[in-house]
């Protein structure tokens, strides 16, 4: 048994758990963690909250997905609606603020509001109660990843890769953080290249592990691996100036790309995500040169969300085929041996 299951054991057995377990952990893996202890009154009124701020949600979700079953509502419904929604947002706001007015130096709270705020579209509002969060408790990774992602969508992207960083510093082993932080890498690429003084090629190779990481750490998220595998779309190896290098170049970016799309397929959690993976084979294996595995796949696809798609890539598929036969036939004839 190993020392670290070891220390469980005597965890399962000690009088005070959550402070128990959280210095073994930070014993064991240098990771110092905060566990709350659920019988605490302050934890269980946060933990009411949170549940308050799900309901809510919940509740707006049904009533706008009723409103979308039942088809087009006039003005009137439709002010009753907005007016119903913001009634019951506002009974969480107020909960939240009741809550931090008690207890200000909440830090999860606080967290947890500022995401209220920013599913609302108060994004600077949000902003600030990240702020402080991280003010009050600088090891909360969850307040440095969320205000990486307020600075990656409205701020300096140097203070998002500097967030995220620091989030990961934090939990190392959480795979939205580095998600989040290849997604900003590879969008930005050029302000990653003068942040991590590295060439743009080299960011984008950071970016692409940084990928494959979150996958190690989420391997059944089909999300994450289509979003890995379109990451393919956006870039293509330098030219070095030597064919034959170039092409094997070209043909590795090509294995990868299929191979990353390979593993969103066994991923698929139905036939529509299935098959549209296999427009995404398709795509690729026409840009190859691959015309009969193209459309092999494309034979697959039958879903009628897919025919424009679909009808686009058949036609580019039969036009550079109908190209390649043409090459082929006014091609000169090999010189006799």
């Amino acid at each position: 048994m190993s020392d670290l299951a070891i220390g469980l054991l005597s965890v399962l057995l000690a009088t005070n758990t959550p402070v128990a377990l959280s210095n073994l952990i930070a014993r064991q893996t240098g990771i110092s963690i905060h566990i709350p202890d659920p019988n605490d009154p302050v934890e269980k009124a946060y933990q009411k909250l949170l549940a308050e701020d799900d309901a809510a949600q919940a509740e707006v979700d049904q009533w706008i997905k009723a409103k979308q079953e039942r088809g087009d509502a006039n003005d009137a419904e439709l002010a009753a609606l907005r007016a119903r929604i913001q009634q019951r947002l506002d009974q969480v706001r107020q909960a939240y603020e009741d809550f931090l007015k008690q207890h200000p130096n909440h830090a999860r709270a606080r967290v947890a509001y500022g995401s209220f705020l920013n599913d609302i579209q108060e994004e600077d509002a949000a902003r600030v109660q990240w702020e402080k969060a991280c003010e009050l408790d600088p090891k909360l990774p969850a307040a440095w990843n969320n205000l990486g992602n307020w600075h990656g969508h409205n701020g300096s992207v140097s203070n998002a890769f500097r967030c995220y960083l620091k989030a990961l510093e934090l939990r190392p082993t959480e795979p939205v953080y580095y998600e989040n932080l290849a997604i900003t890498m590879y969008m930005f690429r050029r302000d990653a290249a003068a942040y991590f003084n590295l060439s743009e090629h080299d960011v984008l190779q950071k970016a692409m592990a940084l990928y494959r990481k979150a996958l190690e750490l989420d391997p059944e998220n089909f999300i994450l691996a289509t979003e890995y595998a379109q990451s393919y779309y956006g870039f293509k190896p330098p030219k070095t100036g030597d064919a034959n290098t170039d092409r094997k170049a070209a043909e590795k970016h090509f294995q990868d790309a299929m191979a990353a799309w390979t593993q969103a397929a066994k991923l698929a959690r139905d036939e529509i995500e299935r098959q549209g993976v296999f427009l995404h084979f398709a795509r690729w294996q026409i840009d190859a040169g691959q015309f009969d595995a193209a459309r092999s796949n494309l034979a697959l696809v039958t879903h009628s969300m897919y025919d424009r798609t679909k009808s686009n890539l058949l036609r580019k598929l039969d036009r550079l085929q109908a190209e390649a036969r043409l090459t082929n036939a006014l091609a000169p004839p090999a010189p006799a041996k």
